[in-house]
């Protein structure tokens, strides 16, 4: 059916994308490693590209989560014993976050078992088509992030 106006184009755009989050998230939630979550993943992924320590605050402005419930999120990371967490020095309120051996491990062994499922998505739509693709969601997102 051919999409005739910018309305149903964009309903069409956002009816894909929310169709593709929710297979991707499914299928990225299975391959993760027992009790880990997709919001724990994101975070450890950012800590392990990260250099230094950040506070929740920080993480949550990141993510665009109220601190609730970034707080939330690194409580059971740290239950898991993915991150560190540690009072400031500086100011007593407020505490630094940053990845543990552990969580770099169970980073890594996700990136790990997640790398397959993508590569064969890549591989079953083609570089090509992927490569052009990727440009235009950068600016989409960036978009979103900007408004």
């Amino acid at each position: 059916m051919p999409v005739t106006t910018s309305d149903t184009l964009g309903a069409a755009l956002v009816v894909e994308l929310l169709a593709i989050d929710q297979l991707l998230r499914s299928r990225v939630t299975k391959a993760l490693p027992h009790g880990m979550e997709i919001s724990h993943l994101t975070v450890l992924n950012y800590l392990a590209a990260s250099t230094g320590e950040r506070t929740p605050a920080q993480l949550a402005a990141r993510f665009r989560l109220t601190r609730g419930a970034m707080t939330n999120t690194i409580n059971k990371l740290d239950l898991m014993g993915f991150v560190h967490v540690r009072p400031d020095w500086d100011d007593a309120r407020r505490k630094l976050v940053s990845i543990s051996g552990a969580g770099r491990a169970a980073r890594d062994e996700a990136v790990r078992k997640i790398t397959p499922l993508v590569n064969q998505m890549v591989e079953d739509i083609g570089h090509d088509k992927i490569s052009r693709t990727l440009p235009i969601l950068r600016e989409m997102r960036q978009k979103l992030a900007d408004d």
